[in-house]
């Protein structure tokens, strides 16, 4: 569902992202892990078709994303890091200009949005101006926005930042029920639990460089009792490595 050949990205002499190779698989929920500033939120844009490669394709549902972007963006919902909302619009109308945009018809937003708003906590509040919302309702009103055109993919960036226990078991739900619905979720998260609850694999970025993937049993040694300790042993050692090159 979304395949990655040699995507990198330069800024000036600054290599933020190393050619990346990698494959997604429909009903997958992937966790795309790493420390500040590995590269996430930068391939995460890539992905996205919001922010151009310096090199290499982007294939999502088959679609080249550079021969074909609209097409790629039709099949793509997107919650950026830092999700922005119309704050004078009701959740309501806010749906209804998403589902605008992606050319739904007014019967289909309206009986989507329903069911949407309901399933996140939101229908009692539906009519409300966004300005009024807390962050964490704000969050699950993008949430909403970004799955409301039923896209074959989900690319999430740290989806669980604000909101409180039930709105976070809400969107790991969502998350779970998407990839049964045979749907991709690209997770890039920096809670090693929540990762390690909904994820079927996970890769970790090192420095624009993926240094480890696969399951987290798979990657666990007899050391490690949970996937944060798989994470912190591998950039540990990927530092040590950084630090003897360095010298």
């Amino acid at each position: 569902m979304i395949r990655l050949e040699g995507i990198e990205k330069r800024y000036g002499s600054f290599q933020a992202v190393h050619p990346l190779d990698l494959t997604v698989n429909p009903g997958e929920v992937f966790g795309f892990l790493g420390p500040n500033g590995a590269g996430k939120t930068t391939t995460n844009r890539i992905i996205a078709g919001v922010l151009p490669a310096t090199g290499g394709k982007v294939y999502i549902d088959g679609i080249d994303m550079a021969q074909n972007p609209v097409e790629c963006r039709r099949r793509i919902g997107f919650i950026p890091d830092r999700p922005f909302t119309y704050e004078k619009l009701t959740a309501r109308e806010f749906l209804a200009f998403v589902g605008g945009i992606y050319g739904m018809t007014s019967d289909d937003i309206a009986q989507k949005s329903e069911q949407i708003l309901d399933a996140n906590g939101l229908l009692d509040r539906a009519d409300e101006l966004i300005e009024a919302y807390s962050h964490g309702m704000k969050q699950r009103l993008v949430l909403s926005a970004a799955v409301l055109h039923d896209p074959p993919v989900l690319i999430v960036d740290e989806p669980m930042v604000g909101l409180d226990p039930h709105g976070a078991r809400r969107i790991k739900d969502l998350f779970r029920q998407l990839a049964r619905s045979g749907r991709t979720v690209f997770l890039s998260t920096h809670s090693l639990d929540v990762a390690q609850e909904v994820c079927d694999r996970v890769a970790i970025l090192y420095r624009g460089k993926i240094v480890a993937l696969g399951e987290v049993n798979t990657l666990m040694n007899s050391g490690d009792k949970d996937l944060e300790a798989v994470f912190l042993r591998i950039t540990e050692e990927e530092d040590a490595l950084h630090r003897g090159e360095g010298r």
